[in-house]
């Protein structure tokens, strides 16, 4: 169990670092015009917006660009380390830099993309963009921002390491566990607007 648990943190901590990297890289005062809604401001057939004003361009440009920074960085560790051995996603794989290119570029894609459903979602509810909501929703969309992004992230893993369906549910719940944690240290650091 105590293994599964290092392996689940050395094969996600690409997307882990990326996605704290992502917050400081959609604040950079560059590439301004990436800010750029992905639904460009416009409505669903219910009047709605599709995603709302969070979801851009940067941010997802970002995703995709620092995973893929982070995988070949974090190769280059696993080979020159024993980190490797407990990398997921080298158990069938070699780690080469094309390797870790490609994952880098899936991780990412993975990321940001299960990202949007839940965003979707919130427009059809009426929740503010970065806003939270009250009573029960509350605790299922606290957990549905911590899971999103894990369960793309952990789809990707299980596209390259066989893995059971209940070793998948312990990685989506240790990841959003770590997910929710992590969101509240960046709200301390004043790097998110609310702390889930």
């Amino acid at each position: 169990m105590f293994e599964n648990i290092i392996c689940m943190y050395v094969t996600l901590m690409p997307p882990i670092i990326a996605g704290i990297l992502n917050m400081i890289w959609c604040k950079l005062p560059i590439l301004t015009k990436l800010k750029t809604p992905i639904d460009f401001g416009k409505n669903f057939v219910d009047g709605k917006r599709v995603f709302g004003d969070n979801k851009t361009y940067k941010g997802f440009v970002g995703y995709i660009l620092l995973n893929v920074i982070m995988a070949l960085l974090w190769g280059v560790l696993c080979e020159f380390s024993n980190l490797g051995k407990f990398n997921l996603l080298y158990v069938n794989n070699e780690n080469t830099i094309m390797f870790n290119l490609i994952i880098g570029i899936l991780l990412g894609l993975g990321y940001s993309l299960f990202e949007l459903p839940n965003s979707f979602l919130k427009r059809r509810l009426d929740v503010e963009p970065g806003k939270t909501v009250s009573g029960v929703k509350k605790i299922f969309f606290i957990f549905l921002d911590q899971a999103d992004s894990v369960l793309g992230c952990t789809l990707v893993v299980a596209m390259f390491y066989k893995m059971s369906l209940t070793f998948y549910i312990m990685y989506v719940l240790l990841g959003s566990a770590t997910h929710f944690i992590l969101n509240m240290l960046l709200y301390f650091m004043k790097l998110r607007k609310n702390m889930f």
